[in-house]
């Protein structure tokens, strides 16, 4: 992931809940400084010039795991400012909340970033207390559970 520290960049992300409704899919990222275990995200990018948010959710887990998305709904904004590295990173991403289709595997699963690097695809559970490794955005949860459903 590149960090430009001349805008904000807008995102749309998604909390996909395994079948169970136990776990979400998440990417499991390189260790930085910030994170030497590496850290979770959330799947979804970059929102593009003329594109809703919505679409763009959309457009990142056909490119990234070509799959789909059903029962598709908008859960809120947040903002996350970061730093990777050292380096600040400022996002506004829109969250959604939906389910893969297909869904990656328990297992073994990968999605392809757009500059072509692949990376591991794991499902965190929605207990999440005991977890090491963190979660960007860290405030999405939050979002997830004060939705009525």
């Amino acid at each position: 992931m590149s960090i430009d520290r001349s805008r904000i960049r807008v995102k749309a992300m998604l909390i996909a809940p395994n079948a169970e409704g136990t776990a979400h899919a998440v990417s499991l990222n390189a260790p930085t400084a910030e994170n030497p275990s590496g850290f979770h995200r959330l799947i979804g990018g970059s929102v593009e010039f003329g594109e809703s948010h919505r679409a763009a959710v959309e457009r990142e887990v056909s490119e990234e795991l070509s799959a789909s998305i059903r029962d598709l709904r908008y859960l809120g904004v947040v903002e996350n400012i970061f730093k990777i590295d050292g380096v600040c990173g400022h996002e506004i991403v829109f969250v959604y909340t939906g389910r893969f289709d297909p869904e990656p595997a328990a297992t073994g699963a990968t999605l392809t970033e757009s500059d072509g690097s692949i990376v591991p695809v794991v499902w965190r559970s929605f207990d999440d207390s005991s977890e090491q490794v963190p979660i960007y955005p860290d405030e999405v949860m939050g979002l997830l559970a004060g939705s009525t459903g």
